[in-house]
């Protein structure tokens, strides 16, 4: 959890350390690392109840993450082009401003509601719950979350979803996983998109890239994709349709889910 940048409180969460609030008074009258850490757990409260609810609809739900400008919102587009008769999907967009994201999601036939952050640097459990009630889930097979670009908090905060999915641009460069191993080491997949400009950008290796992902001690898949290459976005199209055929297996089964944060590393939730 960031402990400098003050996005800890957010408008979803603010009510918790405002006077009457439940964390408005610590035990001692300090408001420092007890306020923390007790918004870190109402956090995650509120997550699990988000994912008991996706779960009720049999929804997967992904957390995307990346800095801004990686290409999130151009995949979402394409996804919604190539999945039509495969797969329904709905998207919640977060930013600080405006709701352009998501306009550019809905034009192309598909649910999106906007999450504007304001001041905070990522979307927390509580800004989720706060629109998820209003979303129709009915026959939805994935969710998708894009979560505020910015490489640093969003791995901190369980939102209520199943899957951590970083992109990485190749206009970034290749040493960001080692930069910002938070980010890549809770990804249960990584994209690196915008490819049909490696042949520009000489200084991107995406050997070196995986190869960083892999000192992080994480095995998560890497694909290599570019919106403008329909077989690219074809082989994350199936790897999302096979997450959400074993996310569907494993709620019948009552298999616990695991859902990795920077707080503590891996979280179990049970079903069933």
């Amino acid at each position: 959890m960031c402990d400098t940048c003050g996005c800890n409180v957010t408008s979803g969460n603010q009510h918790l350390v405002q006077p009457g609030g439940a964390l408005s008074h610590t035990s001692d009258g300090s408001v420092a690392i007890e306020v923390l850490t007790n918004l870190l757990s109402e956090n995650d409260k509120i997550a699990a109840h988000n994912r008991q609810h996706f779960d009720a609809q049999g929804v997967l739900v992904m957390n995307l993450m990346s800095s801004p400008g990686s290409g999130k919102t151009a995949l979402l587009e394409v996804m919604a082009q190539q999945l039509k008769g495969r797969l329904k999907i709905a998207v919640i967009e977060g930013d600080l401003e405006t709701e352009n994201d998501a306009q550019r999601i809905r034009q192309q036939g598909v649910q999106a509601i906007q999450i504007v952050t304001g001041t905070a640097c990522h979307l927390d459990a509580h800004m989720v719950h706060t629109e998820l009630h209003k979303m129709d889930l009915k026959d939805i097979d994935v969710v998708f979350i894009e979560n505020v670009g910015n490489l640093v908090c969003p791995a901190s905060f369980d939102l209520g979803h199943h899957i951590n999915v970083a992109l990485l641009s190749v206009t970034e460069g290749d040493d960001k996983p080692e930069k910002y191993p938070v980010m890549f080491r809770a990804a249960d997949q990584v994209v690196i998109s915008k490819t049909d400009l490696l042949p520009y950008l000489e200084d991107f290796s995406p050997d070196k890239a995986i190869l960083h992902i892999r000192e992080l001690a994480n095995d998560a898949p890497v694909l290599q994709v570019s919106v403008k290459n329909a077989e690219s976005v074809e082989a994350w199209i199936d790897w999302v349709i096979s997450e959400v055929a074993m996310q569907k297996q494993r709620l019948l089964d009552g298999v616990d889910i695991k859902t990795k944060t920077q707080s503590d590393g891996v979280l179990l939730h049970e079903h069933g």
